[in-house]
């Protein structure tokens, strides 16, 4: 498979208010002319706010980018016309309403996906900062945290031990 045939996520700007309605038409036009292997996914991300009001807890939802849909798919023309002319869309994201494709680096700090990093390492097991502040540094890992992907290593600093806290693609194991 090449890489242009290779689903990327593209940002498609609407009409305030309009985000949902948009992800559902595009989700219904792809259902209905059978585009899914084409558009793959449609979001609008969400997170929850917590409001206090009158001393009282009330969490809401709201929308992480108003005005914005995050549309998953493999740039055609066809993809590009059932997103442009979908009622709400004003174009998408990028010089020109030229469509670009979102970094994998974006993806994943807007929360879209999550790549999973093969980790083999333990507590106590030594290893080499690859980059970064800390590069070439040495430490050992003292707690590992796998839902944010990242370790808490003591590295020898200027002759003490500090506390750090690494991402797990940050380090190697010193063999």
């Amino acid at each position: 498979m090449s890489d242009s045939n290779k689903a990327k996520w593209y940002v498609a700007h609407t009409y305030s208010g309009y985000e949902n309605k948009v992800m559902d038409d595009i989700l219904k036009t792809v259902e209905n002319r059978g585009m899914e292997d084409i558009i793959q996914d449609v979001r609008v991300p969400m997170e929850e706010v917590v409001e206090i009001k009158d001393n009282k807890k009330k969490i809401s939802e709201r929308k992480v980018f108003p005005s914005y849909v995050m549309v998953k798919m493999i740039m055609t023309d066809e993809s590009w016309y059932v997103v442009r002319n979908c009622r709400g869309v004003t174009g998408f994201v990028g010089p020109g309403s030229k469509p670009v494709a979102l970094t994998q680096q974006e993806v994943e700090s807007m929360g879209l996906e999550k790549t999973t990093i093969k980790f083999d390492y333990s507590i106590g097991d030594s290893i080499r900062v690859k980059y970064g502040a800390l590069e070439g540094f040495l430490g050992v890992i003292t707690e590992i945290n796998f839902e944010k992907q990242k370790v808490k290593a003591k590295v020898s600093m200027f002759g003490r031990d500090t506390d750090v806290e690494l991402e797990f693609n940050q380090i190697e194991s010193i063999v």
